[in-house]
Order: C-alpha cells, then structure tokens, then sequence
C-alpha cells in the first residue's frame, strides 16, 4: 500500500528534514524529495516519466541529468544515420507495458514519418528509423519538462559523493545537484579494443566509436575495411557504409563469426517451455530438444527463441552465479545474434553484399596489428586453423558491443562511486552488482538505501534487459521503487512536534 502523506496536510512540508537553516518564520526548508537520474536515454527517461506520472511534484523533485539536447533518445535512439532502424517491429516496442500498441499508434499520426516508405515491409510490419523512436519517447515526456515536473540539466555528471544523508553530484560547467535518490542510468560504454589492435588507437581511420557522428565518413567508397564484430552493430555498420555509397571489400571478423539474424518469415507463437534446469549445459541441451521439436513440426528456430526470452527472467534467476557465468562465457553470442535480430533492410544489404562477394564473414581470432603507408596489416587465425592469414586494410571499426564490465573506468560518475566503495561490479561480469530491489550494492556488500541502478547495466541481476519491452518493464518497476523509497522518506522525516524549534 501507498504511504498516506496527505494526511499531514502542509504540516510535513514545512518540517520535513534538514539540515536545516534554522527557523524560517514558518517558510518551507525543503518541499520535496529530491531524485537525481544520471542519463536521459531510453532508459533514463522512461524512469523519469513513470515516477512523474506516479507522483506529485510536492513530493518528488525528478531531475534528468543529460548531456544531450533532448531526453529519450540516447545513444541508440539519437543516430541520425538514416541506415540506423530499430531492430523489431514497431508493434513490439513501447514505453508503457499496459500499452503495447503505444509506439504504432503515435507513429501512425507522427507527420514527419510518412515519408518513410522503407518502413513498411512486404508482411506488414514497420521498422522505422530509429531517432524515431527516440522522438515518440521524448514528445511524450515533453509536457513534463514544459510544466518542470521534470527538470532537465543539461551536462555530464562528473562525480557524486555522500554528504550527510543526501548526495551531492558535480556536473560539467561548474554546476552541481544535491538529491536525496540518485539512480544511474547512464549510458552503454563504448566497446573494448581488442589487445591486438590497441598500438593503432589514435589513428585516423582506426575506428573505436562506431556510435560518432560522421565518424564514417573518414572511410572512401573504394577503402577495404575490418569491422571487428559480427552483431548488430556490425550489421549497421556495413548498412550505414553502403548507404553512403562505400563498393570497396568488407570484412567482418569475430571469435566464432555468427552473424546477426533476421526475422521470421512468417508469425508464429512462442514454442517450447524451459525453466527446470539448474546448470547451462543441461539449459542448452533442453534447447536443443525443443529445436527438433519445432523443425519437425515444420516451425522455424524464431518461435522458440521467442519462447525462451519470454522466460529468460525466471530462467535467469533459478541460475546460480557460477553457472550464469558459463551461461554467459559459452552461450553468449549464439544467443545474442539469435535473440537480437537486425531489421529486413539491414538484412538486405548484408545478403547483397554477401553475394556480390564485397563482404565476408569469418570467425577467427586476432593475432597482432601495425601501421604502415597508411594501411593496417593485420594478421588473424581462422578457428579450427593453426596458420597466421595476413590482409591489408584502409580502416578498422571496432563493433564489439558495449563493454558494459569495463564501465568504472570509462564513466566518471561510476568510476567515483567505485573509488568510495559505494558501487561494485557484478559477479556475472555484466554491469553493476544490483540488488533484486533495483538497488545498488557496495563492495563490502551492503545495500545502498538510496542509490538505484537503471537499465542495462543491472543485467547480472535481472537477466535481459536490452530489448525495449524488458527495458520498459524494468524502468517501471525502478520508477515503483523510487517512489516507495521516496514516500517513506517523506513519512520518516515528519516531525509535527518540532515545528516551533
């Protein structure tokens, strides 16, 4: 049940915690709860958007801590790369769970999309441009920033420290923000360079920012380019490369060189039920089971994949740690490249090129890189092979996929919160150590009452959390928390008999 504040009328609000001033001749001290949210991407935002659709501002001040222009559309959902689409029918992708058709019905009266005819696909479904997405998420948190429910700081949050029993958060600019709840949301980190590649960081066509702006563009229509990785964001790349009207050779290069998939041709239900194995083996031998199942009733692999994310979260957290590692060490990509399929227009270019024979996909391991005549050379071992193959290169694009384990050295606010103890690492490997509550743990283990990990970066916890609707879900129940956690610190600190001093 909802912790009754009303009942303390304005009394509460007068003499709600300090520190305080002193006596303010009965003036307000402080007149809400402060929630600080570090990034305003998807994830952030929708955080942001339930807890002001759930509360009032009189209770909880809501900040948006966010470099960019606009909240909502962060570093998958701002691209203005016109190659870049969202990866799964617009029917599947919303930010209100109770409403799945949320995002098609704004698209179908969103003027600034009908001009897409790419969009729709022979079967029907929609895959529009992703800064589209980013656009439904933002106009839709828009009244809120118009009204100041929510407050967006436009900057980067450089560090955040204790004081007392609040926090107070640096930002860029020389500004700073003290709030009772913080919760970081902060965006996915840039891959990793392989230890192979890394004497070529700082060259101008080696390339370990594919997400960049204009970054492409340092890459000639004839150059001959390494894209290290096979997923998803490979597959953009060579899309975005082909758009621009680039014809040289490509080449795709990960450890075991699965490529992205694509969608079903045709709709069909989830297919096969799992959750009773405790060990990863045992979990993909039942996989393996339900697939001959479903080929031998004429269904494809989609079906059951879909089966399998739908009940990912409860399958995650049977799990115990050690075998959630080897879940992730061993089935990883398989289930990355199956799970998270690329639109039919990315899938389009990819089988062009594949038949033209100006990209190849190959799974091998890097061996060592150097620079000379401007031109990479670069030598790999193909798997299952024992002979070193050299190639020449005109560019390399790093493609690997966030590397969300290395985020306390690549953000500062993290990396601030690891120096005091205050965060750790999770033990799968995936992000921040997060309690099943949504909260943070320290290093010694200890709750963090007040500190909240959103997105992505809670995986190690919650399972999946990359897709939007798992994304959705898990913003509303951090927006839940938060107000909880709010709501009794509202009740704790009323003191209606210390209103005179």
């Amino acid at each position: 049940m909802e912790p009754d504040v009303s009942q303390y009328g304005t009394l509460w609000r007068n003499c709600r915690r300090g520190p305080s001033p002193g006596k303010l001749e009965g003036k307000p001290i402080v007149t809400a709860v402060v929630v600080a949210i570090i990034g305003g991407g998807f994830s952030g935002t929708a955080i942001a958007y339930h807890l002001a659709a759930q509360t009032q501002r009189r209770d909880i001040e809501i900040v948006v801590i966010e470099p960019r222009e606009r909240p909502g559309g962060g570093l998958a959902y701002s691209s203005k790369d016109l190659a870049h689409r969202i990866n799964v029918p617009a029917a599947k992708m919303t930010m209100i769970s109770a409403e799945p058709e949320h995002f098609t019905r704004w698209l179908a009266k969103d003027a600034a999309s009908v001009g897409d005819v790419l969009a729709r696909t022979a079967k029907g479904d929609e895959f529009p441009q992703r800064s589209v997405f980013g656009r439904y998420v933002h106009n839709h948190v828009e009244p809120f920033l118009e009204t100041g429910r929510i407050r967006h700081e436009r900057a980067t949050a450089l560090s955040i420290r204790p004081v007392g029993e609040r926090y107070s958060i640096v930002l860029t600019g020389e500004g700073n923000v003290d709030a009772d709840i913080v919760v970081i949301a902060t965006s996915h980190p840039l891959p990793s360079v392989p230890g192979a590649l890394r004497p070529l960081i700082g060259s101008p066509r080696f390339i370990a920012d594919p997400y960049a702006e204009d970054t492409l563009l340092k890459i000639e229509q004839d150059h001959a380019v390494l894209v290290i990785g096979t997923g998803l964001t490979a597959a953009d790349v060579i899309a975005s490369l082909d758009r621009s009207g680039h014809r040289g050779d490509i080449v795709a290069l990960s450890r075991h060189g699965y490529r992205s998939r694509g969608h079903a041709a045709q709709v069909a239900e989830p297919f096969g039920s799992f959750g009773n194995d405790e060990t990863a083996s045992s979990l993909l031998i039942s996989v393996r089971h339900v697939l001959k199942e479903a080929q031998n009733q004429g269904l494809a692999w989609h079906p059951v994949l879909d089966a399998l994310r739908d009940q990912a979260p409860a399958i995650w957290a049977a799990l115990p740690s050690h075998e959630r590692r080897r879940l992730v060490r061993h089935l990883r990509g398989l289930w990355d490249v199956h799970r998270f399929r690329i639109a039919p227009q990315v899938e389009d270019v990819l089988d062009r090129r594949l038949r033209e024979g100006t990209l190849q996909i190959i799974a091998a391991s890097l061996h060592s890189a150097h620079e000379t005549s401007r031109r990479f050379n670069v030598s790999y071992r193909r798997r299952y092979k024992q002979s070193l193959e050299k190639a020449g290169f005109d560019a390399i694009v790093i493609t690997t996929g966030p590397a969300h384990a290395t985020i306390a050295q690549s953000n500062p606010v993290v990396r601030s919160l690891f120096d005091q103890g205050l965060l750790a690492s999770d033990p799968i490997g995936l992000g921040l150590h997060t309690a099943k509550s949504g909260q943070a743990i320290g290093n010694k283990g200890e709750i963090a009452r007040n500190l909240f990990i959103g997105g992505p970066l809670a995986r190690g916890t919650f399972g999946e959390l990359m897709g939007v609707p798992e994304v959705t879900r898990y913003a509303e129940f951090i927006a839940e928390r938060v107000k909880e956690r709010a709501l009794e610190a509202l009740l704790h600190d009323v003191k209606p008999l210390s209103c005179r001093g």
